[in-house]
């Protein structure tokens, strides 16, 4: 795992880059990465080094920072990250500047904040939430992926399609972020690949 962890050189955001063949680390990080926050404050929750939580705490920034550092509040498919340099932290190619309403950010928000009960995940969400409202919803009904994230106004650049998992995980995370931790808690059920809920059987 260490040799997938870098830092930005302004603020020091960590990120997990894609490892070479040769060994070298390209600053370079997929939005769906942001599932891994989530996985590593599960980990822990059953057992885990703290040093686990502290690397999900640091990503979790980072996954929102993708978000917070665009001119819409809307992440990137893809993001890269400055470890050279005092200049922005996070930059965007423009091929990838396009978000499709995926739940990875939101999911590892909802397990940071029920294991640490730290309310910062919440108002990070809010953040995210609202982001959607304004940008990615349609007057007709529905949710938009938009592209232009960098913009202040993406809903110029709907893409006219919404994906399945915006209502099957996206929203249900939020849902359960802002929920009493008694709804589906965490140390009763597992979430499969599309966030359906099973229950846990413990063996005794």
């Amino acid at each position: 795992m260490d040799k997938l962890v870098g830092r930005t050189k302004k603020s020091g955001w960590v990120f997990l880059g894609e490892l070479e063949v040769n060994g070298d680390l390209t600053p370079k990080m997929d939005h769906l990465v942001c599932f891994m926050p989530g996985m590593l404050a599960l980990g822990y929750m059953h057992g885990m080094p703290s040093s686990h939580l502290d690397l999900a705490k640091a990503l979790g920034r980072t996954c929102f920072e993708m978000y917070n550092q665009m001119a819409s509040n809307l992440a990137p498919e893809i993001a890269y990250f400055n470890t050279v340099d005092d200049s922005n932290d996070i930059q965007v190619h423009a091929p990838d500047a396009f978000n499709i309403l995926r739940p990875e950010t939101v999911e590892s928000l909802m397990v940071l904040y029920r294991v640490t009960r730290d309310e910062t995940y919440r108002e990070w969400g809010k953040v995210i939430f609202r982001a959607f409202e304004q940008h990615c919803r349609l007057p007709q009904g529905g949710y938009s992926s938009v592209n232009h994230v960098d913009s202040p106004a993406p809903s110029k650049f709907f893409r006219r399609e919404m994906e399945s998992f915006f209502m099957a995980e996206t929203l249900k995370y939020f849902y359960l972020l802002f929920s009493d931790e008694s709804v589906v808690p965490l140390d009763q059920f597992v979430f499969n690949t599309e966030a359906h809920p099973f229950p846990i059987q413990w063996r005794t």
